[in-house]
């Protein structure tokens, strides 16, 4: 879902049926308030989230959700699916509308999923040139070799789209199991580049997106809205919604 914004005073004008003069005397007079703060700049951007008071009565607003999952395997991350069960179907049915996953996992994958309506943070934390760091705990069929944990540091060539995969840091765990860490999301990069040393991966269990770390609390299956310090860290990586 995308962020909207809009001018302040467009907004009162359409909102409020009234003539732009009308809103430069409302503004003017102090009886506009922005997120609790009186407003006088008719150029400000707000968007579907801020809190506007007219006379201390509030204007429409859209409550944003920002909401963390431990997904379970098995399920897809869509938002529908015609065939398959997805994630959302663990969720209240009052939280549907709007909801978009931020870094989708694979059907067998498990771990943090974040969901939203917000479309500028989960922009900010998933656009390509943000690399925001994306960790996985990766168990795989054979032991992991020096050359792998070389090669995942250098970049790998993928000759299929002609692309290198930036570097990657390989934190080997047990000699079958490790610790990745991203700063991209490729199609099943992981697998693929475990993939490169015909070494296949059994499972992958994403535990943290930037500075958001998978509750140890949340059970396969559950969910639970971000505290306020998750999101003020998030910002510095990506980019919450600042309207």
């Amino acid at each position: 879902m995308a962020t909207k914004r809009s001018r302040l005073d467009r907004y009162l004008s359409n909102t409020l049926r009234i003539k732009q003069r009308e809103v430069k005397s409302l503004l003017a007079a102090g009886r506009i308030r922005v997120n609790g703060v009186v407003a006088r700049d008719t150029y400000l951007l707000i968007n579907q989230f801020t809190s506007v008071l007219v006379d201390d009565k509030a204007l429409p607003c859209v409550q944003a959700h920002y909401l963390m999952m431990h997904k379970p395997e098995g399920l897809l991350s869509a938002t529908k699916d015609d065939d398959q069960s997805t994630v959302f179907a663990l969720l209240d049915a009052t939280l549907h509308a709007g909801l978009h996953i931020v870094g989708r996992l694979d059907k067998n994958s498990t771990g943090l999923l974040l969901l939203t309506n917000d479309g500028e943070w989960s922009r900010g934390l998933m656009a390509p040139d943000k690399h925001v760091e994306k960790t996985y705990i990766v168990g795989v069929k054979y032991a992991i070799s020096a050359e792998c944990v070389e090669a995942f540091a250098r970049g790998m060539h993928f000759p299929f789209e002609d692309i290198v995969t930036l570097p990657a840091r390989l934190e080997v765990l047990a000699p079958r199991l490790a610790r990745v860490t991203l700063t991209e999301g490729r199609y099943h990069q992981i697998k693929r580049m475990f993939g490169r040393f015909r070494n296949p991966v059994l499972s992958l269990h994403r535990t943290q997106i930037g500075a958001i770390t998978l509750d140890p609390t949340l059970l396969p299956g559950t969910y639970r809205a971000l505290h306020q310090r998750e999101l003020e860290g998030s910002a510095v990586s990506g980019g919450r919604s600042q309207p």
